[in-house]
C-alpha cells in the first residue's frame, strides 16, 4: 500500500513515501536494518553535539515488549502490539554542567526522522506514538531521573489492512493531508503569509 504525498515542489523519493502506518506484518526485522536505523538516529543534528537521545529497543515476543505494550493508550492498544519492533525515545534533559536542555526534545525528534528516513530507503515503516504512560515506561524500563520518555516507535514491513479493526481500516485508507502553506510558512511578522512562486503541482 503505497501514499504517496502529492507534493507542489519537488521531493526526494524517500520523503514522498514515508508515512505511518498501523498495520504490521509479523515478519521479523532484520537486525542489520535495524541497526541502520538506530546509526542513521546516531550521526543526526544536536545543539552543541550534546546527542541527548537514548533508546530502548524491544522486540516482539520479548518480556520488555510486552512490558511496553502494557503501557500504551487509547488506540495504539489495538495496533501496536502487532509490530515486530517497538522502541522508546528518551531524551536527557540535563545537559552536562547540570543546565536544563531545552532542546534536547527538538534533538531526539530529529533523529527519530532520520531513523525514519532510513527505514523508508529499507523498505521500513515507522509510526510514533504519544499515547503511552510515560511513568509506567520509567519504572518498567528504570529510566532515571533526568531522562524523559517522548515517544514509543512502532518499526516494521506494512502489513494487510485486514489485522486492523474496522475504525482503523478506514483511516488507514484515508488520504494523507498537510495544512496550506499560509497557515505556517510566514514573512517579515508572525501570521504573514510568504508569498509562493506560481509553480505547477509535482506528481
Amino acid at each position: 500500500m503505497r501514499k504517496t504525498a502529492t507534493s507542489e515542489f519537488p521531493l526526494l523519493d524517500v520523503l514522498k513515501e514515508r508515512w505511518s502506518p498501523r498495520a504490521y506484518d509479523a515478519k521479523p526485522v532484520e537486525d542489520e536494518k535495524l541497526w541502520s536505523l538506530l546509526e542513521a538516529a546516531r550521526w543526526s543534528p544536536s545543539g552543541g553535539n550534546s546527542q541527548p537521545w537514548s533508546f530502548i529497543v524491544t522486540h516482539k515476543g520479548d518480556v520488555a515488549f510486552d512490558k511496553l505494550v502494557a503501557t500504551l493508550s487509547g488506540n495504539n492498544k489495538k495496533w501496536a502490539g502487532n509490530a515486530p519492533v517497538l522502541i522508546v525515545s528518551i531524551g536527557k534533559a540535563i545537559r552536562a554542567d547540570g543546565a536544563p536542555n531545552p532542546y534536547a526534545p527538538y534533538d531526539v525528534g530529529q533523529a527519530v526522522a532520520h531513523m525514519s528516513i532510513q527505514a523508508e530507503s529499507s523498505g521500513l515503516r515507522v509510526h510514533q506514538m504519544a499515547g503511552f504512560d510515560g511513568q509506567q515506561v520509567r519504572d518498567a524500563f528504570e529510566v532515571p531521573e533526568g531522562f524523559n520518555p517522548l515517544t514509543v516507535i512502532a518499526i516494521g514491513y506494512f502489513g494487510g489492512l485486514d489485522q486492523l479493526p474496522d475504525d482503523l481500516q478506514e483511516r488507514e485508507s484515508l488520504d494523507r493531508t498537510r495544512k496550506p502553506w499560509n497557515e505556517f510558512v510566514f514573512s517579515g511578522k508572525f501570521g504573514e503569509p510568504l508569498a509562493k512562486p506560481e509553480t505547477a503541482a509535482v506528481s
